[in-house]
């Protein structure tokens, strides 16, 4: 599906955007080019085709929109704003966001090769609910009295009192795979809290956030509240990180990069927050249906095609099920049908660069060379387009890379075991954890489990369920602080100590 077939079939909303072609930066309000007019192409993952270009933003560019963030800050228009008007200016954004659901939806499929359908049910909708949800927060700020009692003045009255305060400029650093869910994650906290932003998308997609910056300028938010810089990591993320106006870091990617940030935090003692890989287990117990349980397991696996980082990555299945289960999750995997985001008869679209198929591809292979054996897929599917065909490795060593190392791709690696002290301790036996799901019918066991996963989340005969007031982060080398919920909140503000003598 080239572009000519495309512009048959989007909405005129997308059709428009799409149709520039060349796109700006948000910066103070004003949509301006980059500081060097280079660009970087953006690339539609299904045909390889060039759909748009925008700013490779540099050092200097990241220092002109954190600026704008500072002024903005302190200004009167938004650090005196009442909470009710931050309130209304965040549902004000969830209403336009609704009102763009198809384009957003549209704009996602192209930029990032996901399913249009799935994008605007999922994607699109927990944005509007997320900030919606963050939207009422922005009046629920609080601080506490304190009754006190200092031992060293016995004769003492005093008031003492809390206030939490935003933090400042916040850095938000979003990845490929979920690029406007994730930016919305973001921002909600730190708008309800009174921060600003500059928000800079991963390279490979970033035309959704750029779709947003025009509906925050719609929705009437002062200049410099929310600046948008696109570029490369190297480029543009680095200076981010380092700079010494920030005063918070959100950073959602790879372990590895997420290290790199942390490090460059502490020189600067900026807050951080990092969201970070996964390598999450899915754990099905001996008296769970084996037809629910494969259903689960492709679902928690091959879902965005893979490129989610609590994927349920890893299969374990007790042992006398276990040749049925797997069984039956790659005949799911063989039977989905692969093809462009906007067919409404894909299950899985392409993954979201040629640097990510080869990654995947190679862990295919190492998977083989290590002694895994390829139940189905295996391979790149089609010669044009970012395809890789669902792929299910048995037999596979505890401590195969493939079992210890995040692919993310839709390959899934499966392991049997034989009683719950087993699989618990297999089941950490990885530097992440980010998620789990357990698959049973008995509660008893379901309960003795949990409290041994070492993960943030643990679902139970669901996996990769969210909901804007349930916490979502990692333990271990899948990061801190807590994306959602009232949790997320903490992260973005101060907490000032008042104390008066009266």
């Amino acid at each position: 599906m080239n572009l000519a077939d495309i512009n048959k079939i989007i909405s005129p909303t997308t059709a428009e955007f799409i149709g520039r072609r060349s796109h700006k930066m948000l910066i103070d309000g004003q949509w301006v080019a980059g500081s060097t007019g280079a660009t970087l192409d953006v690339v539609n993952p299904a045909s390889e085709e060039i759909i748009a270009k925008v700013p490779a933003g540099d050092a200097h560019d990241i220092d002109r929109a954190v600026k704008a963030a500072q002024r903005a800050f302190e200004s009167v228009a938004w650090s005196k704003m009442r909470p009710a008007e931050r309130q209304r200016l965040l549902l004000k954004l969830a209403d336009l966001v609704e009102a763009n659901a198809q384009a957003i939806a549209e704009i996602e499929s192209l930029d990032n090769g996901k399913s249009a359908q799935v994008a605007r049910a999922v994607d699109v909708a927990l944005t509007v609910d997320f900030f919606r949800y963050m939207a009422g927060y922005a009046t629920k700020i609080e601080g506490s009295t304190v009754d006190v009692s200092v031992p060293f003045v016995p004769n003492g009255e005093f008031v003492a009192y809390t206030r939490r305060e935003p933090v400042g400029v916040v850095a938000a650093i979003v990845p490929w795979n979920f690029p406007l869910l994730v930016a919305a994650w973001k921002l909600g906290p730190a708008l309800a809290t009174g921060c600003t932003v500059v928000l800079k998308p991963a390279e490979q997609t970033p035309l959704s956030a750029l779709f947003l910056g025009e509906l925050i300028l719609e929705a009437g938010y002062p200049a410099g509240v929310v600046n948008i810089v696109t570029g490369d990591g190297e480029s543009a993320g680095a200076p981010l990180t380092r700079h010494p106006g920030v005063n918070k870091i959100s950073f959602t990617g790879s372990t590895e990069v997420g290290k790199l940030i942390g490090k460059a935090a502490i020189d600067n003692m900026t807050r951080v927050t990092l969201e970070l890989g996964g390598k999450s287990p899915v754990i099905v117990l001996d008296d769970c249906d084996p037809a629910l349980a494969a259903a689960g397991a492709a679902q928690a696996i091959f879902f965005n095609h893979g490129q989610v980082c609590c994927a349920g990555s890893r299969l374990y299945v007790q042992r006398k099920m276990y040749d049925r289960v797997v069984a039956d999750v790659a005949d799911i995997a063989a039977s989905m049908a692969l093809g462009h985001g906007l067919d409404a008869a894909t299950q899985m679209g392409p993954l979201v660069s040629r640097e990510q198929m080869e990654r995947v591809c190679h862990y295919i292979d190492l998977g083989r060379t290590q002694g895994a054996e390829v139940v189905t897929g295996g391979a790149r599917a089609g010669e044009r387009g970012f395809f890789v065909k669902p792929t299910v490795l048995a037999q596979v060593q505890q401590d195969a890379r493939v079992a210890q190392e995040e692919i993310f791709g839709p390959v899934l690696v499966a392991m049997p075991y034989d009683d719950l002290d087993e699989v618990a301790a297999r089941a950490n036996d990885t530097p992440y954890g980010l998620g789990a799901s357990i698959w049973s019918n008995n509660l008893s066991k379901v309960h003795r489990l949990i409290p041994k996963i070492k993960a943030g989340t643990v679902w139970v005969n669901c996996h990769s369920m969210l909901d804007p007031a349930v916490p979502f982060g990692g333990y271990k080398q899948s990061g801190f602080g807590r994306e959602m919920g009232r949790a997320a909140l903490d992260a973005y503000l101060e907490t000032k100590s008042v104390f008066m003598s009266v």
